[in-house]
């Protein structure tokens, strides 16, 4: 009796070991499967609506961009309804004017993006990339003629309107372009783009302005340069800006991402390992 009733015992204890056993290498399967549906997912949405919620922030830094561009555009043309010898029609022949109005667009077009995606398409950044160059150049060209009108008989007001388009907008653009970590790798080849807009620009102003005897720049009126020379170097001087600040702007688009872009395809390999 005493050998047949260890038999038994023996028989229990090894099928609850073979039970215990085959617990213990089926539950890490099972927490294993689901690990990637449960926490980590759980992780991953945590993070990417952190890095979503910058995304959003800039999108709405977008947005009163544009808003305050249209009022520094609409303050502008208030301003200058005050000169008698204001026509409405030259308005729209200041660069500082058109490229106003295309940041406005770029702005708005920033902001949808930022507000529905985690990265912005290439064809936005590059656009972003050109009214940026030209913004942050006028400001620049602007600044430089209020310098040098400091030491010359006439002085140059700067109105609010005109800070803000030419300083203000320009330098907070500047600041976006720098800190989104969510614009595209931009190609070299983009700045090749960069001279198209100011010559088409520059080749209408100079013909039309033969025609009305007006220029929205003095550098640009034969009357008030010493030749064909003087305006000649201007514009070389100008095209430098408008390549160097698309070079630079270029070069930006192509460092590193930041820290918090990284994250989401990290915590994609690490779920699917």
């Amino acid at each position: 009796m005493c050998a047949r009733a260890s038999e038994p015992a023996r028989t229990k204890t090894t099928a609850r070991g073979i039970q215990a056993a085959s617990r213990r290498f089926v539950a890490p399967a099972g927490r294993a499967r689901r690990e990637p549906s449960g926490l980590a997912p759980a992780t991953a949405r945590a993070r990417t609506g952190a890095r979503f919620s910058v995304r959003q922030a800039f999108g709405v830094g977008r947005v009163v961009l544009a808003v305050a561009g249209v009022v520094a555009l609409l303050g502008y043309f208030d301003y200058v309804l005050g000169f008698a010898t204001f026509a409405v029609y030259n308005y729209f022949s200041y660069f500082t004017v058109l490229t106003g109005m295309g940041a406005v667009v770029a702005f708005v077009a920033g902001a949808v993006v930022a507000f529905r995606r985690a990265v912005d398409p290439p064809w936005l950044d590059w656009f972003r990339l050109l009214i940026t160059t030209y913004i942050i150049v006028s400001g620049i060209v602007f600044l430089t003629i209020v310098i040098q009108s400091s030491s010359r008989d006439y002085t140059i007001e700067v109105p609010w309107s005109s800070q803000l388009l030419h300083f203000w907008i320009p330098g907070i653009a500047l600041l976006d372009w720098l800190t989104d970590a969510g614009k595209a790798r931009l190609p070299w080849k983009t700045t090749a783009w960069v001279m198209l807009v100011p010559g088409l620009w520059g080749a209408f102003t100079l013909a039309r302005g033969a025609l009305v005897g007006w220029y929205p720049y003095f550098f640009l009126d034969p009357a008030q340069v010493s030749g064909p020379l003087e305006t000649l170097l201007y514009s070389l001087v100008a095209v430098a800006l408008f390549t160097g600040i698309a070079a630079v702007l270029t070069a930006t688009s192509r460092l590193s991402p930041r820290p918090w872009r990284r994250i989401p395809a990290a915590v994609a390999a690490a779920t699917a390992e």
